[in-house]
């Protein structure tokens, strides 16, 4: 059984910087993408990015230059590093992982489209 454990939410000010931490376990290799996705108050459920396992990170346009999404394959782990962070941050952050080797996309609501969800870190920014 997939498993995928998130941690690492809180709340920060705006401008400050939080990482979350996401593994996976259960999987047979790591021929897998995971990724990343916010649940918005307003329970859209934005893309933050995706590493695939041999690749270089994507991210969304909102998050571009201020988030980094780095994977160690050898723990099963991926990371998001935020830094810069807004108000428009704040959601429930989900990590993900699928072996289906396609591009993940915007997603409402959350929890369908890609195989495996965590349950959810919230992350609050105040201005």
């Amino acid at each position: 059984e997939v498993q995928v454990v998130e941690s690492g939410g809180g709340s920060v000010q705006s401008g400050g910087s939080l990482k979350l931490t996401c593994t996976v376990s259960g999987f047979q290799g790591n021929d897998y993408d995971m990724g990343w996705y916010r649940q918005t108050p307003d329970n859209a459920c934005r893309l933050v990015g995706q590493v695939p396992s041999d690749g270089d990170p994507h991210y969304s346009e909102s998050v571009e230059g201020r988030f980094t999404i780095s994977r160690d394959n050898a723990k099963n782990t991926v990371y998001l590093q935020m830094n810069s962070l807004k108000p428009e941050d704040t959601g429930v952050y989900y990590c993900v992982a699928d072996a289906g080797g396609f591009w993940f996309r915007d997603r409402t609501p959350c929890n369908h489209g890609v195989d495996y969800w965590g349950k959810g870190t919230l992350v609050t920014i105040s201005s």
